[in-house]
């Protein structure tokens, strides 16, 4: 295992994320424009260092992995434009700038998405390509590959967003928070999570730990983002909060309350570290993310 610290995986990210954006003629340049802009907004990298992190957890290479979580973020990137668009949750700014939309306007912003998602696959499958000839490392990819598509698809955080999106001005229940918290943000975080462990290897047992971490962890961080919108600080958030409300969404707060809410956040938080105490310190990075991600609620 490397002994990276979450900053360390953050930075490996960084000095990389954008050298895995495709060529594009010139004539083309304001769509790359567009999307370099908001994969250069910054933002916490969580779900390519969940991937890099699970797939180092599992004894794999993370230089061999980094191609997989950079095109993990360029999804999670695109999902992000597509979401700040007038027509979605109409949002002016994103990790302390100007939305997408704002700068290049909405059709760009549109294809600026399309682009992010479509150059993911084009990341993924050109990796593949390159071990034909070792069938069980290509096994590992096609399978995290698989992990990425079926968590960001209409299994995944597209059909939460449509609950999202009809859940509002309108009575939530509780199973169908639930549905919306899992699919719309739980997904993409367990496919990171479940993705670096087939990257690295991992055997039925592990991947069955990390996958019962990952669930909860998801819940957890939609959980806490559900508080931030209510009593965040705007400037360390980098986006307007309260946003939530204005949009009649159906958030743990709206429909349990902020101290039920709270509750609900450290139980899965819990339920996370423990899912992987057996580890020791080999998990610490992974059950670290898991504190640090609850505290900043509290």
């Amino acid at each position: 295992m490397n002994d990276f610290t979450f900053d360390d995986y953050r930075q490996f990210v960084e000095e990389n994320l954008t050298g895995f954006l495709p060529d594009v003629d010139h004539k083309s340049i304001t769509l790359y424009e567009s999307m370099k802009y908001s994969v250069n907004a910054g933002g916490k990298r969580i779900r390519p260092i969940l991937l890099l992190a699970a797939c180092d957890f599992c004894g794999g290479n993370i230089n061999e992995a980094l191609p997989y979580a950079c095109a993990l973020e360029y999804i999670h990137t695109y999902s992000l434009i597509h979401d700040d668009l007038p027509c979605m949750d109409d949002d002016d700014l994103r990790r302390g700038l100007p939305t997408n939309h704002k700068v290049y306007g909405e059709a760009v912003a549109t294809l600026a998405g399309d682009g992010l998602l479509s150059s993911a696959f084009e990341l993924m499958t050109h990796d593949m390509l390159l071990y034909f000839d070792n069938p069980t490392e290509l096994k590992r990819r096609v399978s995290a590959c698989y992990e990425i598509a079926k968590g960001c698809g209409c299994r995944g955080m597209i059909a939460g967003q449509i609950a999202d999106i009809e859940a509002e001005n309108s009575t939530c229940s509780t199973e169908m928070l639930d549905y919306i918290h899992i699919t719309k943000t739980a997904d993409l975080i367990l496919s990171a999570v479940r993705a670096g462990a087939q990257l690295g290897g991992a055997d039925a047992d592990t991947l069955n730990d990390l996958t019962i971490f990952a669930e909860n962890l998801g819940l957890a961080f939609q959980i806490c983002d559900d508080i931030l919108d209510v009593e965040g600080d705007e400037t360390k958030l980098g986006k307007k909060t309260g946003m939530d409300e204005a949009n009649a969404k159906a958030t743990y707060p709206a429909i349990h309350g902020l101290e039920k809410s709270k509750e609900k956040l450290i139980e899965h938080t819990e339920n996370a570290i423990n899912a992987l105490a057996k580890y020791y310190d080999n998990a610490e990075i992974l059950t670290n993310l898991a504190k640090e991600l609850a505290v900043r609620a509290n």
